[in-house]
């Protein structure tokens, strides 16, 4: 049976950014709508997390490597990230707010990123990397 178009929500609904340009760094994450304040943000968009050992990232080539060093959450010896490299959504893509700002977007225990404050349409999504992830080991 086929489902009815009217009786579901359609894909934008809970959809609060999308990837742009950034002028921070690279690629990052704008509000396509105001976001209230404690909105959790990316809630219809759980990943799953996996935890590897730093110790099986030797003998990578460059490109691959380069995918733990951008994207991973540091925690010692292990690194999180997605299950694939290719499921990388949204919220892996915010970047930290330029010196002197504060970020519009806090990271819960269980990565949940809610809204800080109110957030305009057009404005980049920030975290403080500090709040999930700790460098204290060393790259290899």
């Amino acid at each position: 049976m086929k489902e009815d178009a009217a009786s579901r929500e359609l894909p934008h609904c809970a959809v609060y950014a999308r990837l742009a340009v950034s002028p921070i760094e690279g690629v990052g994450v704008f509000a396509i709508r105001p976001i209230p304040a404690g909105t959790d943000i990316f809630g219809n968009d759980r990943v799953e997390i996996v935890w590897v050992d730093r110790s099986q990232l030797t003998g990578l080539q460059p490109g691959q490597r380069k995918l733990y060093d951008d994207f991973g959450i540091r925690r010692g010896e292990q690194i999180g990230c997605p299950i694939n490299f290719n499921n990388l959504t949204p919220g892996w893509y915010c970047n930290e707010p330029a010196e002197g700002n504060e970020p519009n977007v806090v990271v819960e225990a269980d990565f949940t990123f809610r809204a800080a404050r109110d957030v305009a349409e057009g404005d980049e999504l920030t975290v403080r990397y500090a709040q999930f992830s700790q460098d204290d080991a060393p790259s290899g």
